[in-house]
C-alpha cells in the first residue's frame, strides 16, 4: 500500500511537472507572436518595446535587445515577481523594473509596451489624451502621461503606476506606451486602441483653424456603464 501510494504521488507529480512546463511554453509561444506583432503593426521599430505575460509565480519577458524574429522556444525568459531571474539565459527586457510594478500592483496578467509613433507623438504635447473619442472608456478613463524617467529605472516604474491608476493604458513622456489585461491579446488590443486615438487625435488638431470637439466626463462615464454589457456572455 505504501509502495503504491508513493508511486500514485510520483505519477501525480510528473504529470503536474508536465502540465507546467506545457503552460510555459505555451505562454512563451504567445509572448513571442506578440512582440512580433508589435513589429509587424509598426508599433515598434526594431528591438524597441517590450512584452510580459504571467504563469502562476513566473513572469516571462522579452530578452534585451534580441529580434524577435530570431526568439525560439528554447529562448524563453523567465524572472520571479522578485525580478530574480529563473529560466533561460537572456538578459531580460531593461524595462523589467516596470512590468513587475505593473504586475505586482494590478493583477495583471499581460502587459505590452511600444513606442508607437503616434502615441508617442501626443506623449511629449499633453499630460491627458483629450477625449476624442469615447473609445477611452475601454482604457478605464481618460488616457494619463506618465512624467518622464530615463528606462529601466525604478522612478519610470513609479511614475507608470500613477498614470495607470484606474486604468489599463497610459502614455509615457517622450516614451511610448503602455497597456495591459488578463491576456497578452486584450494587452496587445488596449495598446492598438490607444494607438488609434492617439492618431485621430492628431489629424483632427491638424486642421488649420479648427480644434477638435472633445467629450465631457459625462459622456464618457456614460459609455463606461454601456461597455460593461459589451460584447458575448461568457
Amino acid at each position: 500500500m505504501t509502495s503504491d501510494a508513493t508511486h500514485g504521488t510520483d505519477a501525480t507529480d510528473a504529470t503536474d511537472a508536465t502540465d507546467a512546463r506545457d503552460a510555459v511554453a505555451r505562454a512563451w509561444r504567445e509572448l513571442v507572436d506578440t512582440a512580433r506583432r508589435t513589429v509587424a503593426d509598426g508599433l515598434v521599430v526594431g528591438t524597441s518595446g517590450n512584452v510580459s505575460v504571467r504563469v502562476g509565480e513566473l513572469i516571462l519577458v522579452t530578452p534585451s535587445g534580441v529580434p524577435y524574429d530570431r526568439l525560439r522556444p528554447e529562448d524563453a525568459v523567465g524572472v520571479d515577481p522578485d525580478g530574480r531571474q529563473v529560466l533561460g539565459t537572456l538578459v531580460p527586457t531593461s524595462e523589467l523594473p516596470m512590468h513587475l510594478a505593473v504586475h505586482r500592483d494590478t493583477g495583471a496578467r499581460a502587459v505590452v509596451h511600444t513606442h508607437a509613433v503616434h502615441a508617442t507623438a501626443v506623449s511629449t504635447l499633453v499630460d491627458r489624451l483629450p477625449l476624442v473619442h469615447y473609445a477611452a472608456a475601454m482604457l478605464g478613463g481618460q488616457v494619463r502621461t506618465a512624467p518622464y524617467a530615463t528606462y529601466g529605472t525604478e522612478e519610470l516604474a513609479e511614475n507608470v503606476l500613477c498614470a495607470l491608476r484606474d486604468r489599463t493604458g497610459c502614455l509615457l513622456k517622450n516614451h511610448g506606451t503602455l497597456t495591459y489585461g488578463d491576456t497578452l491579446d486584450q494587452a496587445y488590443d488596449r495598446t492598438a486602441q490607444l494607438e488609434w486615438m492617439c492618431r485621430l487625435w492628431l489629424t483632427a488638431s491638424a486642421v488649420p483653424g479648427r480644434s477638435p470637439s472633445l467629450l465631457s466626463a459625462a459622456e464618457l462615464d456614460e459609455v463606461g456603464q454601456r461597455l460593461k454589457g459589451y460584447g458575448q456572455r461568457k
